[in-house]
């Protein structure tokens, strides 16, 4: 399968309004674009598998990071800890245990056969910038070509 499995999983994504009504089209792969406003979500593939047995089949490991900052409005604070664990749950809800769902690629209908969390999410603090939060997730997402 020489398909773009990054496109997929986004387009993926951005079908899905449990996710979008957080983070609306802010999901990114490979990274967040610099300044990127916030709640949002970048990803990209770390590794997987594939097996020549069954063409068009792949499995690939995908870290996820669900980011949120600290906004103050109107003097009162929302917590970036809280809304990036808001978003990690949304992610987790459109993706875990899910099969056979059909993405459309530039024309081209593809198959989510499976998705299955690998590293439940972790939360972290930025180092650089302690007002940005973020929850790292990793799944497992078979995906077919049809």
């Amino acid at each position: 399968m020489n398909e773009d499995t990054n496109k997929i999983i986004r387009n993926y994504l951005a079908g899905q309004t449990t996710l979008t009504d957080i983070v609306d089209d802010r999901i990114y792969c490979p990274r967040l674009p610099e300044g990127a406003t916030l709640p949002a979500v970048g990803f990209f593939t770390r590794g997987g598998s594939s097996t020549p047995y069954i063409p068009g089949l792949v499995t690939p490991s995908v870290q996820f990071d669900c980011w949120a900052e600290n906004v103050e409005v109107a003097g009162v604070e929302t917590r970036g800890d809280i809304t990036a664990r808001q978003v990690y749950r949304a992610l987790y809800d459109v993706l875990q245990g899910i099969q056979n769902q059909a993405v459309v690629v530039d024309g081209t209908t593809y198959y989510i056969e499976s998705a299955i969390e690998e590293v439940q999410g972790q939360d972290l603090q930025d180092v650089d910038v302690p007002t940005y939060f973020r929850v790292l997730a990793q799944f497992s997402i078979m995906i077919k070509a049809e």
